[in-house]
């Protein structure tokens, strides 16, 4: 009888201590929900990879960056050797100096020209007027003269007047038939003058399109130049945006091939946690939810995000994120975009958890897991 005591006695105790237990974890040890309205999720903070690669093989003179250096946009990182570039540079912009010369030559040519030829044109069209006025002198001379040898002809048969006298008219009748070829002949020959100088106007032409080539060859070594140099700035590899030089994959003196990566940079003022929703609270989640973004370097300064991706299929939850027993669970990959990284505080690889607001009145909560 005393044993069932006892032991009725000693059970009574260890249910007492179990109630008394469950009551303490209950009051004081126990999480509380979240409020409704938010939704909790952890992973690890990532951002936007910039790689850096060459368009221009060659061999790495000078190296500017190494891994962890924080790197602002357009800051060099490293030249690659330039000695050949330099040399097709610097023939390419002799070969400008020299068209340019040729171009100016012929420019200049080309205006004397357009000032000689009017010129020439008017004095051959003058000596061509002046030789047809003297042609018709001569011709009306020759005309005179031989209807007045005539004359004396009749004259001098019917003895009016001595045969010396009919003589000279004969003789100047001669004289002036032979100046009215000569003005012929000389109309012929300013005519040709005057058609070689107009021939000038044609010349003109022909200039202007010599001056268009050598200015359009011009313009072509001066590409041409453009080109070598831009080849030359290639050369100098810039950081594309400011972050952090997470990997370097080449070191001084090695050889590069054309589009080989040689720096991977992190915009550390583009970061986002990317956190994993289960399949049956993903339809709570919008882009453009507030959410908030706690670190343990920091547990009392969350920072804001937004969310700013969702992944339109499941997946199995990744084995990092979750115990073994939930990684068959169905889960959405869901991008929280920070909207500011003060002090650079938050950096890829820097585990986090996350709380995402999907009610406007919820009160914002820590994650409680």
């Amino acid at each position: 009888m005393n044993i069932k005591k006892d032991r009725f006695f000693l059970t009574t105790i260890v249910v007492l201590l179990v109630l008394a237990g469950f009551a303490t974890w209950w009051f004081l040890l126990r999480q509380s929900p979240l409020p409704e309205g938010l939704i909790q999720a952890n992973g690890r903070i990532e951002g936007d990879h910039y790689l850096v690669a060459g368009k221009m093989p060659g061999r790495v003179a000078e190296l500017f960056a190494r891994e962890g250096d924080a790197v602002q946009k357009d800051q060099v990182l490293l030249r690659l050797d330039a000695a050949q570039v330099d040399a097709r540079v610097e023939q390419a912009r002799q070969a400008v100096v020299a068209l340019e010369a040729q171009f100016k030559a012929a420019k200049t040519g080309l205006a004397i020209l357009r000032k000689d030829a009017p010129l020439t044109v008017q004095t051959a069209e003058a000596g061509a007027a002046l030789t047809r006025s003297q042609r018709a002198t001569a011709l009306a001379n020759a005309a005179q003269a031989e209807r007045d040898a005539a004359r004396f002809k009749r004259l001098a048969e019917s003895g009016t007047v001595d045969r010396h006298r009919y003589e000279q008219m004969e003789l100047a009748s001669q004289v002036a038939q032979n100046q009215a070829i000569a003005a012929r002949q000389g109309v012929t020959s300013a005519e040709k003058q005057l058609a070689q100088a107009r021939l000038g106007l044609e010349r003109i032409r022909a200039r202007e399109d010599e001056v268009a080539a050598l200015a359009a060859q011009r313009d072509q070594g001066k590409a041409a130049l453009a080109e070598a140099q831009s080849m030359r700035d290639d050369l100098t590899l810039k950081a594309p945006a400011a972050g952090v030089l997470t990997t370097r994959m080449v070191d001084v003196g090695e050889v590069i091939a054309p589009g080989a990566p040689m720096f991977d940079i992190v915009d550390l003022d583009r970061l986002y946690l990317k956190v994993f929703i289960p399949a049956n609270e993903i339809g709570k989640v919008r882009l453009g939810l507030p959410a908030r973004i706690y670190t343990d370097a920091f547990p009392d300064e969350p920072l804001a995000a937004t969310v700013r991706h969702i992944a339109s299929q499941a997946q199995f939850t990744p084995k990092e994120v979750q115990t073994p027993d939930e990684r068959v669970k169905l889960v959405y990959a869901v991008k929280l975009y920070l909207d500011a990284n003060p002090q650079h505080r938050a950096t890829p690889g820097l585990p986090a958890d996350a709380v995402i607001r999907w009610k406007e009145d919820a009160p914002w909560a820590r994650p409680r897991w």
